[in-house]
């Protein structure tokens, strides 16, 4: 008479080949895959509802091993335990308990380096950390990452709120992705206490109510051609970027990181890709003859390969403190490199006929009413084209006072 169970041997385990099942007994089976890997199996019937439970690798636990095993899963079974179930549940423990060593600053800084490489650039990684290292882990960065609550939420927001609001509002995101990372990783449970929307909305006054719209310092429209004659007067790379800034109308980074390979000098276009740009979609800058003079004076100093406005360093561009200090330099501390595209909109839209579309599509900006821009899908190119070359007259303007005409004696 077969034996109901401990029917295989360990040469048995060891030789199988064959891809299948080898009963055991007791339900529990060697299971053989057709890649030749060999692993435990328990099935068993409870409520009515067939299951199978992994008992683990067959070149990582014996014969014997998988034997208690199994033996364990049915006295669980006897008392009308699932051990799948049961497995879990011991499972999430032993990770709820691990979260007491998981600090908030370990989660923060695997959530960064899971999420880095998803993000536009290095500086935006370095923005997280800088926020966090100085506002948040001072005071939550050492607790578990499961006891941090609403109070200690508020703790770091509180001093900040209303006196750097936008800080605060990021760090409180970053906060909220911290701590829901953290749950998904079980290392945490409940409801996020750095969530916005019907609870913190109701601790903390909302950013729009405490925080100072704060312009660029712009230079007015009618002194550009003034600045642009004494800009032009100025060496190095760093004044030739600014001027193709005021040119293009463009963000400083946007020129600073400019590539040669996006310049197509025949076709008179730049084009920045969209991993480049704020809203993330590709924009076509036509040049007008001022910008493409700048970018041939560029290429006739420093060649057409890599960064147009090279650093210091070789291999990098411009550090984002170059156009500061140019203006510094300049006596023109009051000024901001980004200020000069509120220059040109003031102009285009003061003391020129082009319709507000076509502007700001020259600002790489989207439209805020939706209907407008569900119509405005094309580029406008051609008409942005006429709008930048009407800029770049404008800028080579310098205004003279008014001539004094002597009245003649007629007498």
């Amino acid at each position: 008479m077969a034996r109901a169970i401990n029917r295989l041997s360990a040469l048995q385990v060891k030789t199988a080949k064959v891809p299948g099942y080898y009963a055991d007994g007791g339900n529990l089976w060697l299971q053989v895959a057709r890649g030749g890997s060999k692993s435990w199996v328990l099935r068993y019937t409870l409520a009515g509802k067939s299951r199978e439970m992994g008992l683990g690798s067959a070149s990582t636990f014996s014969l014997q091993d998988a034997r208690d095993r199994a033996q364990a899963a049915r006295k669980l079974l006897a008392d009308g335990i699932d051990p799948i179930d049961a497995k879990r549940e011991a499972q999430q423990q032993a990770r709820m308990e691990a979260s007491n060593r998981r600090t908030f600053t370990s989660c923060a800084a695997e959530y960064i380096k899971a999420h880095e490489a998803g993000w536009k650039s290095a500086k935006h990684a370095a923005q997280w950390t800088a926020t966090l290292e100085t506002y948040a882990h001072p005071i939550i960065g050492g607790m578990a990452v499961a006891d941090v609550e609403t109070a200690h939420v508020l703790r770091v927001l509180e001093p900040i709120w209303r006196t750097k609001a936008e800080t605060a509002s990021r760090l409180r995101g970053r906060i909220e992705n911290i701590l829901d990372w953290a749950t998904v990783q079980k290392y945490r449970s409940g409801d996020n206490p750095a969530r916005w929307r019907g609870h913190l909305d109701k601790l903390l006054p909302a950013r729009s109510k405490v925080q100072k719209v704060q312009h660029h310092p712009a230079l007015p429209w009618r002194e550009m051609g003034a600045f642009m004659r004494e800009l032009r007067g100025q060496q190095g790379t760093a004044a030739r970027a600014v001027e193709l800034i005021i040119l293009s109308a463009c963000r400083t980074s946007e020129a600073f990181n400019a590539d040669w390979r996006e310049i197509d000098l025949a076709q008179r276009t730049w084009t920045i890709p969209a991993a480049r740009m704020k809203a993330g979609k590709e924009h076509v800058i036509p040049l007008s003859d001022a910008a493409v003079s700048v970018l041939q004076a560029q290429a006739a100093a420093h060649g057409m390969e890599g960064f147009i406005f090279p650093g210091t360093r070789p291999g990098k561009p411009l550090s984002n403190m170059a156009g500061l200090m140019l203006l510094k330099r300049m006596g023109r501390a009051d000024l901001t490199v980004h200020g000069f595209r509120s220059s040109f909109r003031d102009w285009a839209g003061e003391s020129t006929s082009h319709p507000r579309e076509v502007i700001e599509h020259a600002l790489a900006h989207g439209l805020k009413d939706k209907v407008e821009a569900a119509y405005a899908r094309g580029t406008l190119f051609e008409k942005r084209n006429a709008l930048m070359s009407d800029w770049a007259r404008h800028c080579d303007h310098v205004p003279l006072p008014a001539d004094v005409v002597p009245i003649r004696n007629i007498a």
